[in-house]
């Protein structure tokens, strides 16, 4: 892959076989041969890329990645021949003699040094696993006599080695956990490295496509071990937001790893379309959401719910589907808003009642400042709806009039509370903001608040159309929707 870098004033580009980032800074210190040990990676936004997101960022067209050493970079500063002075911040001592083929030979040695340092602590710690665990000195004891391992000694190897990670680390030990075992075998039996291979140990474990015999046994682990979410009760009555359903669109579901990998990406990146890029993870979100042990970590996990709007519409639609997804909004103004307003009429009236009416019809005398207008059209048309269920005896609170005097019909920036946080919502009106309420109950699987459940039903079946046949209804909100879908 091909992959735009900047060095100071200097912009390459630089070949790599693999998206891995330690090849990435291996190339770029040969390239630019700059002579310090650590380096610090941004994008062209100046947000630091670590080695968690290397590999994602770096298929995003168009990306430039910002290459920093800790010198004090000023314009009239020689880039060719660095002084002991800018260095000062480095782990080399280069002499203002010291040319770039020393650099580059310099940085490939203590390169080679740390390489060595690692494979020999990995190699330790398989030897220490092998020499302590049931069946590994048999594992040791067959290499040493014959020179390599039988297919069998090969898996009983895997699997003590497996079942140590898992112990240490849980079901989803970290990538470079399984890359610290995978160097360890090949260093401690040096005829299973493969020579042809870049790193030797693929075949054992490839952070790349996640395949090898250590990422094999450990899925085969996991399978195993997989909490069953899907027999846990989440609704005691059929249908409703917290009712856990199939996803049969979506066609391929990621496991725990690559999920997780995706989680961090979106926690580290500001870009609002690779978030939502990302956010297939969907299938991961809702096993959580519906788990009840998990499902109070959702808005941790998934942090840019927090400050990303429009992911809740997404969900949503995965969940429903555009169509359904698109019917409050097309219905509201075309259909709903004149059949609430005309049983609003028929109620006793109240000066709550005459007040949510004319701002609903948008009677209000604009000119005059003692009569100003509350809430806006739309807003007041659904708080109509709790009269109307007050009436039916299907509300659990009768409305009251606001006690401040201030206009509530300018507000343009609304936000959805849960568990006391704030999500922003997308639209920036009444309407839309409305319409994502009802839909947040469903992706996150929330009841509605007790006190409004009848008249939040009603919107859910009559207008949105959602498990009409399933969710429990009383009878009077069925007779209300023959109501309005007959022209009654």
């Amino acid at each position: 892959m091909i992959i735009k870098v900047q060095y100071e004033n200097r912009k390459k580009y630089i070949k790599l076989q693999d998206a891995d980032f330690e090849e990435f800074i291996s190339q770029v210190r040969e390239t630019f041969s700059i002579p310090v040990n650590k380096i610090t990676v941004e994008d062209d936004s100046g947000t630091e890329v670590d080695e968690t997101v290397f590999a994602e960022l770096s298929t995003v067209n168009g990306i430039c990645f910002v290459l920093k050493d800790g010198h004090d970079n000023d314009s009239g500063a020689s880039q060719s021949t660095p002084s002991l002075s800018s260095c000062s911040g480095s782990s080399l001592s280069v002499s203002s003699g010291s040319s770039d083929n020393d650099v580059s030979r310099q940085s490939k040695r203590m390169r080679r040094d740390e390489e060595a340092l690692q494979s020999s602590v990995a190699k330790d710690l398989i030897n220490q696993i092998l020499q302590t665990k049931p069946g590994g000195t048999t594992v040791v004891e067959e290499y040493e006599e014959s020179g390599t391992l039988s297919d069998c000694r090969r898996r009983q190897m895997v699997n003590i080695l497996a079942s140590h990670m898992v112990e240490t680390e849980g079901r989803i030990p970290q990538r470079k956990t399984k890359e610290k075992y995978a160097l360890g075998i090949v260093t401690l039996f040096p005829a299973l490295k493969d020579p042809l291979s870049r790193k030797g140990y693929e075949h054992y474990y490839d952070s790349q496509s996640g395949s090898g015999f250590l990422a094999w046994r450990l899925k085969t682990i996991q399978r195993k071990t997989k909490p069953e979410w899907k027999n846990t009760k989440t609704q005691t009555a059929g249908g409703g937001p917290r009712q856990e359903r199939k996803l049969s669109q979506i066609s391929d579901e990621l496991d725990e790893e690559r999920c997780k990998e995706l989680i961090s990406l979106m926690n580290h990146t500001n870009d609002r379309e690779i978030i939502l890029q990302k956010m297939e993870t969907f299938s991961y979100r809702q096993r959580l959401i519906h788990n009840p042990d998990e499902s109070h970590t959702i808005l941790s996990v998934f942090q840019r719910l927090l400050d990303t709007k429009g992911l809740i519409a997404q969900d949503f639609n995965l969940l429903f589907g555009p169509d359904t997804s698109s019917k409050l909004l097309q219905k509201w103004h075309t259909f709903c808003k004149e059949k609430v307003i005309g049983e609003a009429e028929s109620l006793t009236t109240t000066p709550v009642l005459q007040s949510l009416l004319k701002s609903a019809r948008n009677q209000y005398n604009k000119e005059s400042s003692a009569d100003h207008q509350e809430w806006d059209s739309d807003m007041a048309s659904f708080l109509l709806l709790l009269p109307i269920f007050y009436h039916l005896n299907l509300l659990k609170r009768k409305l009251r009039r606001s006690r401040d005097n201030a206009s509530h019909s300018s507000i343009s920036t609304y936000y959805i509370v849960i568990d006391k946080m704030l999500i922003p919502c997308q639209g920036a009106t009444s309407l839309a903001a409305f319409d994502e309420l009802i839909k947040a109950h469903f992706v996150f699987g929330v009841s509605y608040d007790d006190a409004l459940n009848n008249m939040y039903t009603f919107l859910q079946t009559s207008v949105y159309g959602i498990d009409v046949d399933s969710t429990k209804e009383s009878p009077k909100v069925k007779e209300l929707r023959a109501k309005f879908l007959n022209n009654v």
